[in-house]
């Protein structure tokens, strides 16, 4: 497995391994919203974030994408979850970084441990208007 900074031609396969685990993770959120999402996310999103891809020689199997000091997307595709492979990509950005704060979904218990687990802490709770759903702002300080 390879990490490597993401091409636009990774665009693609990105964009399908968020919108398959945004449906799965998320389900709590209507799969309308999601699909509304996509061409955003492919379009603006992916371009203006600065994103690792870790690659298994064939295939993207996760990606991470931050905007500044802001984790604004880290999926691994469900055939390759609980491998590390999210860890790995968020330890790459954490050797670049002496800050990261990220929101969740605080019905997304599963991520919620992870960062937890990563060393984030839990620093406030705020709505996300578009979805209506509540989410979970957190940070990562080094050292």
């Amino acid at each position: 497995m390879a990490i490597r900074v993401s091409r636009e031609q990774d665009f693609n396969n990105m964009l399908e391994i968020w919108y398959e685990s945004s449906l799965i993770a998320h389900n709590f959120i209507d799969k309308e919203y999601w699909k509304s999402q996509r061409m955003e996310m492919k379009e603006r999103y992916f371009p203006m974030a600065e994103s690792l891809v870790i690659d298994n020689g064939k295939d993207i199997v996760g990606f991470i994408s931050m905007v500044d000091h802001y984790l604004a997307a880290l999926f691994v595709h469900m055939n390759h979850q609980g491998k590390g492979y999210g860890k790995q990509l968020l330890n790459k950005v954490k050797e670049q970084r002496d800050q990261i704060q990220l929101k969740v979904y605080k019905k997304n218990e599963e991520a919620i441990h992870f960062y937890l687990k990563q060393g984030f802490v839990i620093k406030e709770e705020q709505l996300d208007e578009q979805t209506g759903e509540n989410e979970i702002l957190m940070d990562w300080h080094k050292g």
